[in-house]
């Protein structure tokens, strides 16, 4: 069974949508939180540092975020091919 290239254009538009998403988590996650810790606590953010803030809200803030993202996005990419629901 062959796929038309109208499914296979969606289908990586949304693998990338989905590599773009998980990149920023990761970055965000365990980058800021893990690796670049030291780093960014020489910043203050609320009076707590800045690393000690990713790794507790910072994340789940940018999780949350990227989900609404996400689903906006993905919105425009169903019209864009034509598979929205009505």
């Amino acid at each position: 069974m062959e796929i038309s290239e109208n499914k296979k254009a969606y289908w990586q538009a949304n693998v990338k949508l989905l590599f773009f998403c998980l990149a920023i988590w990761f970055t965000v996650s365990f980058g800021f939180g893990i690796i670049l810790v030291d780093v960014l606590n020489h910043i203050s953010l609320g009076g707590y540092p800045l690393g000690f803030w990713f790794a507790q809200q910072g994340s789940i803030y940018t999780f949350i975020a990227l989900i609404f993202f996400y689903t906006w996005k993905m919105n425009k990419i169903d019209k864009q091919f034509d598979v929205h629901e009505e």
